[in-house]
């Protein structure tokens, strides 16, 4: 159901920005940029400009701060549920999940489906709670537009907050993770409520056409974007960054895991992994080259990346200069968090935001 929401200006200040983005819905996403909202805000400030390309959108916190900003987005991930979150935050400009839908969705299943109940049973969640998932997804099957979007990005979120570290890599007997987190202890049904108040909360309306889109970003066309921002997948020089494994529980979630192949001998019941050519140290940088390539047209590329990563800084610089005259790297120093509780460990890296111009 469509609501009236106020229509705000299309260029708006980077302080206003960044105070509507504060209250994006927030899911625990490796890599996420939320912290580097700030920083992010004054380059594309600086850049000016009226469309703008998240190549790889993610938790779709940075699309949604460029709409905030005044651009008109187009977002864009190899995994399906970004989309999902990206239309029900960015892309929707009015629509809200009215109090009867939510309550439709908390109440009595509208079918006998138990999917998720007998997958997952003994691998995430208790009974009560994937009985929940069940039960919301046999309403939210009816469901079309923006309102559907809306309530998977709450199911997706809910999810999320209530699995240990947010990923799904890990799964049976969890409490030893239990430190007393309110997100742990709520059960997924009220963990909707507030997930989809979070994400009505949201939504706002500047009259700039969105887009998402799924898909690898070299099937991208060539549209000639004022900014081209890109956060791909980290090349580290051990461990991965397999964004299928960490996330297929959300993954499977956006669409119910229809047409989806599971793997019935894996532990976490997990999808086949879809292999990202950023991720493999052999091959992110003939991936980079590429990219840059592809967007040598855009009027800036923009990209974030990790000094604990390769290629290097020196080495980046190289390959943008390649099809942009004039490459400024920033250092932003940061830090990754290992575990949810007070102790967990800490990484100090560097983040590096490269800025690519004619």
């Amino acid at each position: 159901m469509s609501t009236a929401v106020e229509v705000e200006s299309p260029m708006r200040s980077r302080v206003a920005a960044l105070a509507r983005a504060a209250a994006y819905p927030r899911l625990r996403y490796m890599g996420s940029k939320y912290k580097l909202a700030p920083h992010l805000g004054t380059v594309f400030n600086e850049i000016g400009g009226t469309t703008f390309l998240d190549a790889f959108s993610g938790s779709g916190f940075v699309g949604y701060l460029a709409k905030a900003l005044g651009y008109a987005v187009t977002t864009n991930d190899y995994l399906h549920f970004p989309s999902v979150i990206s239309r029900a935050s960015m892309v929707n400009e009015t629509t809200l999940l009215t109090d009867q839908m939510i309550d439709t969705i908390c109440g009595p299943a509208a079918d006998s489906r138990k999917f998720i109940q007998t997958t997952f049973r003994d691998v995430f969640f208790a009974e009560d709670d994937r009985v929940f998932l069940d039960s919301a997804w046999s309403h939210i099957d009816s469901m079309t537009g923006f309102e559907r979007d809306i309530a998977l990005a709450a199911l997706i979120l809910s999810a999320a907050r209530k699995q240990p570290r947010g990923v799904f890599t890990i799964s049976g007997d969890l409490s030893h993770y239990d430190d007393g987190r309110r997100d742990l202890s709520l059960p997924l049904r009220d963990h909707f409520r507030e997930r989809a108040a979070e994400y009505n909360a949201a939504v706002f309306s500047t009259g700039q056409e969105g887009k998402a889109v799924t898909g690898d970003v070299f099937n991208l066309a060539k549209t000639d974007y004022d900014v081209v921002y890109l956060d791909p997948p980290y090349a580290p020089p051990t461990d991965d960054a397999d964004y299928t494994k960490r996330y297929h529980f959300l993954e499977g979630l956006s669409d119910y895991w229809v047409g989806r192949e599971i793997m019935q001998k894996t532990k976490t019941k997990k999808i086949p992994k879809q292999a990202s050519v950023f991720a493999n140290k052999r091959t992110i940088e003939d991936a980079l080259e590429r990219t840059f390539d592809k967007f040598r047209d855009a009027g800036a590329i923009v990209m974030s990346y990790s000094s604990n990563a390769l290629p290097g800084d020196a080495r980046i610089k190289e390959l943008l200069g390649t099809v942009k005259p004039y490459v400024e790297v920033r250092m932003v120093d940061h830090q990754y968090h290992f575990g949810t509780h007070s102790t967990a460990a800490r990484r100090s890296v560097q983040e590096y935001i490269f800025i690519g111009r004619d």
